[in-house]
């Protein structure tokens, strides 16, 4: 709601948005989901990257699109084929899940990706960070998409000290979101937010000099970020 948490009292929101979309405009890695914004695409690369380094997800990607390029191809191929083209990839609840879920759009949204949060979260393996991320930058709906290199970006922004462990930690995070995201491309918003930890916001040594919204950034401030986040 209007309601600002105290976090985002006093935060310029727009110049925040402006540093960092700049940053990612110049900045932002040529990854293969980003060249087609399909829903089925980007699905697709959001679950291989659930656990899986992007480095080792790009040939993965690739080979799997050649192979089912669209959710039709995905939803009509047997198990035993869509585990194939999985191998090596692990954790293979992802893609049985993934595989259930395409075969229940294909039959109840007749084959489009639902664009409704209620909807598609319903949907087999797909929670809270795979809505915001999947329907944020196929759909341009903005949802937070908050995942692990966005509440370690977060929690250092805001000098936030709750475990991240936290499922009330991650909604306090997604709320801090709603609140600062640029609504106008929530999609690069939350992109450039999980770029921004890849990069430059990382687990240890962060890049805090050449970080583009240093200027924002309590824990900088305080000379703290090495020590966040927090997680029990």
């Amino acid at each position: 709601g209007s309601h600002m948490t105290r976090e985002t009292e006093r935060f310029p929101a727009r110049e925040f948005q402006r540093d960092l979309l700049d940053w990612f405009a110049r900045e932002r890695r040529d990854l293969p989901w980003r060249k087609d914004r399909d829903p089925y695409k980007v699905w697709v690369s959001e679950v291989m990257l659930q656990q899986t380094r992007y480095e080792t997800v790009i040939p993965y990607f690739e080979q799997f699109i050649d192979r089912f390029p669209t959710l039709e191809a995905l939803a009509d191929a047997d198990e035993d084929e869509v585990l194939k083209a999985w191998e090596g990839l692990g954790y293979y609840s992802r893609v049985r899940n993934l595989h259930a879920a395409v075969k229940e759009v294909k039959t109840r949204y007749g084959g489009k990706v639902p664009d409704d949060p209620d909807e598609f979260s319903r949907l087999k393996g797909v929670g809270p960070y795979t809505v915001g991320a999947v329907l944020s930058l196929a759909y341009g709906v903005p949802e937070p998409a908050v995942n692990g290199n966005v509440m370690r970006v977060l929690s250092r922004l805001f000098l936030v000290t709750d475990d991240i462990a936290k499922c009330s930690t991650r909604k306090r995070f997604e709320q801090i979101v709603r609140e600062i995201m640029a609504y106008e491309n929530p999609g690069a918003f939350n992109e450039a937010l999980i770029e921004l930890g890849a990069l430059v916001c990382t687990p240890r040594r962060p890049s805090c000099l050449l970080c583009p919204v240093q200027a924002y950034c309590q824990a900088f401030a305080e000379g703290v970020a090495e020590e966040l986040p927090v997680k029990m």
